[in-house]
């Protein structure tokens, strides 16, 4: 099957003990693939052996390049500057997604097949029919259904998922979005980004997420809220932002 040209962008942060199953499962799924090229984002915050595990894979295999970013500052930055590398390097789709096994591989074919047929936006959906959570302990899974519910009632929105991390997009929207100033610093960047390209062409995918872990820091929180706050106020005041 025909793709347009494509990468992944990764970002990679003490994955020391999950490195070689997803390495597996991922080779797996790019064999099935036209080439792409996968985007390992890795910075200070990793202080195991991950960087010289990605360096060392990109040696044998040259699907694979290692990005060294100790400029980033929070989850976000390593997000944006993984996808502005493959925008820079000239790939139409670019799909984004987390390792430590918290996202299945075996999806990839599905973004890059609807990202094929006109859609601009994917966006993995724990929350619809064929997607799912396991082992999350319930506080992780109420924060994404709560998340959801009170970004699509402040926000106008209508996804099912408004907070996973699984997304894919056409080349151009990445190039509207990879230099605007995110007010997330944490993973409230995949709501804040859903609410900035509600227009664009979007649909969701059915993914299974493996929670990591049950900790979300109070810091995290008290951003996500403060940044779902500010949207909400310029949108009542008829000032609502678009990408």
């Amino acid at each position: 099957m025909y793709y347009k040209n494509w990468a992944i962008v990764i970002p990679m942060a003490n994955e020391e003990h999950d490195f070689l199953p997803f390495i597996e499962r991922m080779n797996f799924v790019l064999d099935t693939l036209n080439p792409g090229k996968v985007y390992f984002i890795v910075d200070s915050v990793s202080t195991d052996k991950t960087y010289e595990l990605c360096q060392n894979l990109q040696k044998i295999n040259h699907r694979y390049e290692t990005v060294w970013c100790p400029q980033n500052k929070n989850v976000v930055d390593a997000y944006i500057n993984g996808l502005r590398v493959a925008y820079e390097a000239g790939y139409d789709i670019i799909i984004e997604m987390d390792a430590g096994l918290s996202h299945d591989p075996r999806a990839i074919p599905m973004f890059l097949r609807v990202l094929n047929e006109g859609n601009e936006c994917a966006f993995g959906s724990r929350f619809i029919n064929g997607g799912s959570i396991t082992g999350s302990p319930f506080n992780r899974w109420f924060l994404s259904k709560a998340g959801t519910f009170l970004a699509n009632i402040l926000l106008g929105t209508k996804l099912k998922d408004m907070t996973s991390g699984f997304q894919g997009f056409h080349r151009d929207v990445v190039g509207n979005f990879i230099n605007y100033p995110f007010r997330s610093k944490a993973h409230f960047y995949q709501t804040e980004l859903r609410y900035l390209l509600r227009k664009r062409r979007i649909t969701e995918i059915p993914i299974h997420y493996v929670a990591p872990s049950p900790r979300v820091s109070s810091n995290s929180i008290r951003n996500s809220i403060s940044t779902l706050l500010y949207y909400f106020l310029r949108r009542i005041r008829f000032r609502s932002i678009e990408l």
